[in-house]
């Protein structure tokens, strides 16, 4: 249970990241980002997995992981922006 408490508060952080690097006026509240976030997590981590770059525990697969995370959850909010128009 803790395992997804623990994925839900990274999967905010993420939700906030790509919130800040894609300003804009997203009207999206706690929960939304959160699972903008999550969702955005395992998309980037899928693509990252799916281009060969995600290198399992090492430091340098950790930090394209995240920095695939977070551009999974920018395109999933400027799929939401495309949708609500």
């Amino acid at each position: 249970m803790f395992h997804l408490i623990w994925k839900f508060i990274l999967g905010l952080v993420i939700g906030y990241l790509a919130r800040f690097l894609l300003p804009g006026a997203d009207k999206l509240g706690f929960w939304l980002t959160g699972i903008v976030g999550v969702a955005g997590s395992f998309l980037g981590h899928w693509l990252a997995h799916l281009l060969g770059l995600e290198s399992g525990q090492k430091p340098s697969g950790r930090i394209i992981s995240a920095i695939f995370s977070i551009a999974g959850a920018i395109l999933l909010l400027l799929v939401l922006r495309f949708l609500r128009r």
